[in-house]
């Protein structure tokens, strides 16, 4: 995976959350921190712990530091979320332009919590921050559709072919 293939992937991420995110756009505040069925327990939790992780995963890459886990009781709103999220984007993009092949090879050590060491490479890790946010958006996908919101389609192919990014 070189440097315009993580851009790539995430282009397409910022591209889905701005879909996801007007889907949320309707849903009051309470709303969008009611508990819910899940492993986060609300629509909000559950896009902070996708905003946290990502960041956390560029700040072991060599990007802006993240300091501690984001908590969901700083963002009440989406429009509290969509700001630290815009930062967030510009630190990725920033940090992606400046990448060279070299570098995504670079060895990344890292550990969850107090467990033991494990090493991968910055592109593995990046990729993987791409994913997970995949993963989640699906969830949160699901829990509106609960509340009686359709969130759209944010397919890879969809983006492709709104986009014109395809070969």
């Amino acid at each position: 995976m070189q440097p315009s293939d993580l851009q790539r992937i995430f282009d397409y991420s910022y591209w889905a959350n701005a879909r996801l995110f007007a889907a949320i756009e309707p849903l009051s505040a309470e709303q969008f921190a009611a508990p819910v069925a899940g492993s986060y327990g609300s629509i909000r939790n559950t896009l902070v712990h996708v905003l946290s992780a990502e960041w956390g995963w560029l700040d072991r890459c060599g990007g802006p530091s993240r300091g501690d886990a984001l908590k969901p009781e700083n963002f009440p709103t989406l429009d509290a979320l969509r700001q630290t999220w815009a930062e967030v984007e510009e630190h990725v993009r920033a940090f992606l332009v400046g990448l060279s092949d070299a570098d995504v090879s670079r060895t990344v050590r890292f550990a969850f919590g107090g467990g033991p060491t494990h090493e991968m490479r910055v592109r593995d890790l990046l990729e993987h921050a791409a994913l997970h946010a995949v993963h989640h958006r699906g969830q949160v996908a699901l829990l509106l559709r609960e509340q009686g919101v359709a969130p759209g389609n944010f397919d890879f192919l969809i983006y492709l072919a709104e986009s014109e990014r395809h070969p």
